[in-house]
């Protein structure tokens, strides 16, 4: 590993490692992205990960996981270390989101299925001990914790995946990964389909996670509270920094001016020996000196001034002045089919707001977000715009929308048709895509660049409102800055909602809450808003409870095939009842011997392992009240 400008000074014992890297090198089609590097990751530590867009992050995950071949080097971990990390999402099948989080422990699911047909007495006493060990008798509390944080309440932890969309299932894959605890748990940009609550609930959980984590984001604020070190790739080489975020910006903001001011010293000796040189070399009373300083230069190790960091903006158009307000409600309903998600509501939008919408998924902040983009009519009152007003529109799944087959310029050609060529690569590069990605089918751009093509058509128009719903998905930490930058120089209204803290304290001055049908400013900052989620205080409503939007509701008159599903989930619940009962009454008969408080050490392990099977039991118990009611209800209707 390269020393880490944050190395602590002196020797002390490391922990051991978790991973070496040791000088890999690899290359895609001949383009190298590793040369020569190397790191070493400690047991039990937190890292960020973190390089350029196309610096090879992901890549250097699947070389961890071994799906890649490296060209030269090696990577090694602990023996039998278990790695894991999010699939690409939860397939939709009829077993539940419970069910399919406990599945991704295969060991505890092979052993509960095992001890079903276990005949030999010392092999049931092996399972069980083992079941024991990994406290799996607690599994189902564990794993409903993780989805509560997620956004699942109790009746939605017990419905098929298949009912839920995409973006939902990515979080089924988030939470059966956090449940199964690898020693090793590598994420690629898990917040990009988390909400702000679900993003502040994984800061806290990744800071408490007892094995080693490393974590691609470009989200400052989980780099800053969830990571304790910044692993940095750049240049092919990775370097690990001490510390988050904003620290290692510091630290390497002053190593590159520490380098380009030892480059300018080198350069400033150069040139003094290389002039001695060029005045005395020819005469023979100072050939010896002369030559002295050939052999100086010749053996001065060059130090190459870093490059200046390239500097990239967003270019919008900017609206002209409209009259106040552009936007007036009165009494305003809006949602699906015939239910409301929000009613009455009486808001007000000026050309020089800047508005972020708060509030737990579900809750209607898209919702809201549609209607003032005219994606959603009103169910009721009235609403005002000014008459020529232009709205911009970037939904969350805008990126999906593009169309693969065709460039960058293709899609600007069909909004601007009598547009000249230069003019439309200058509006492509005014957001960072170049020559290259210009002609670049969309299907083979990154991820960022399909955000910045996006942001462009939502701009292009030079809107009055511009409205952004996660805008930041898939946009590095420059562009996420840029973007702040642009916003704040934009003369339009900006209504955001965004999980990242970071772009919302630097752009949003007014806050708006979406809680339980209504819109209303909140009273408090952004940090009075992180500290009310935290606290637990916050809505106890769960997404999908007020609006169809996130979750799709279940059949009003479920089909036979659903009235026996359900009638298998009261069977299974009722089983893991039955289960942690025997296993409480083991426990008891443990506790009750008096021997076992000889060793005051395994009598308060116990003691704890009883208290787990306790809220076990509870949690299991509420399931299965939950599937009878849900039975009843199927059957009756």
């Amino acid at each position: 590993m390269q020393e880490g400008p944050l190395t602590p000074g002196g020797l002390c014992a490391m922990p051991r490692p978790m991973l070496h890297i040791d000088d890999i090198s690899y290359s895609i089609q001949g383009r190298p992205l590793f040369v020569g590097a190397s790191a070493s990751v400690p047991e039990g530590h937190k890292i960020g990960l973190v390089g350029p867009n196309g610096a090879g992050k992901t890549t250097l995950f699947k070389l961890i996981r071994g799906e890649l071949a490296l060209d030269g080097g090696a990577i090694s971990l602990p023996t039998r270390a278990r790695i894991g990390g999010v699939a690409q999402e939860s397939a939709a099948t009829g077993r539940s989101v419970l069910d399919t989080v406990l599945d991704a422990d295969q060991e505890r699911a092979a052993l509960l299925a095992e001890a079903t047909t276990a005949t030999d007495p010392h092999r049931i006493a092996d399972i069980q001990n083992r079941l024991t060990d990994i406290d799996a008798w607690s599994a189902e509390a564990r794993a409903a914790t993780i989805l509560d944080g997620l956004g699942f309440d109790t009746a939605d932890q017990a419905r098929p995946t298949s009912d839920f969309s995409g973006g939902w299932r990515m979080r089924v894959a988030l939470a059966g990964v956090l449940f199964a605890q690898p020693d090793l748990l590598l994420l690629d940009e898990p917040t990009n389909y988390l909400d702000l609550e679900g993003a502040l609930w994984l800061e806290g959980y990744l800071a408490r996670y007892p094995h080693t984590v490393i974590i691609i984001s470009h989200d400052r604020g989980l780099l800053n509270r969830a990571v304790g070190h910044i692993l940095h790739l750049e240049d092919k080489k990775l370097t690990l920094y001490t510390g988050g975020y904003d620290s290692f910006t510091r630290i390497r903001a002053e190593k590159r001016a520490l380098q380009a001011a030892e480059a300018r010293k080198q350069a400033d000796r150069r040139a003094h020996l290389q002039s001695f040189v060029d005045r005395f070399g020819a005469k023979a009373s100072k050939a010896r000196q002369a030559q002295a300083r050939v052999k100086a230069l010749a053996k001065m190790e060059p130090i190459t001034a870093p490059e200046e960091a390239k500097f990239f903006r967003f270019t919008f158009p900017q609206p002209e002045e409209m009259s106040p307000p552009i936007v007036a409600m009165e009494g305003v309903s809006v949602g699906y089919d015939d239910r409301a998600v929000l009613k009455k509501l009486a808001l007000r939008i000026d050309q020089d707001d800047r508005i972020a919408l708060l509030g737990r998924n579900g809750q209607g902040k898209s919702t809201l977000s549609k209607l003032l983009a005219e994606r959603l009519g009103t169910m009721a009152g009235k609403i005002t715009r000014s008459s020529k007003l232009r709205v911009g529109y970037f939904a969350q799944h805008q990126v999906d929308e593009l169309h693969l087959d065709e460039t960058p310029l293709d899609h600007i050609r069909s909004v601007r048709p009598n547009e000249g060529q230069a003019k439309q690569r200058a509006r492509l590069a005014g957001f960072g895509l170049m020559e290259a990605q210009a002609e670049t089918k969309v299907g083979q751009l990154s991820g960022g660049q399909k955000a910045r093509l996006s942001l462009l058509l939502a701009t292009i128009d030079a809107p009055h409102l511009l409205i952004l719903d996660e805008p930041t998905n898939h946009l590095d930490i420059e562009s996420r800055e840029a973007l702040s930058e642009a916003l704040n120089d934009y003369t339009g209204a900006v209504v955001l909602v965004s999980h990242d803290m970071h772009l919302l304290g630097l752009v949003a001055d007014r806050l708006w809450l979406v809680k339980d049908g209504a819109v209303a400013p909140y009273e408090g900052d952004l940090d009075d808003y992180r500290k009310f989620l935290l606290s637990g205080d916050a809505p106890a409503e769960k997404a999908g409870a007020t609006t169809p939007e996130p979750k799709p509701a279940a059949p009003k008159k479920p089909s036979r095939d659903a009235v026996l599903a359900l009638r298998s989930d009261v069977r299974k619940s009722e089983e893991r009842v039955q289960k942690l009962t025997e296993m409480m009454g083991k426990l008891d008969v443990k506790l009750a011997d008096p021997g076992l408080y000889n060793d005051p050490y395994e009598a308060e392990k116990w003691g704890k392992k009883r208290a787990e099977a306790v809220r076990a039991l509870a949690f299991a118990e509420e399931l299965w009240m939950a599937a009878l009611e849900k039975l009843d209800a199927a059957e009756k209707g």
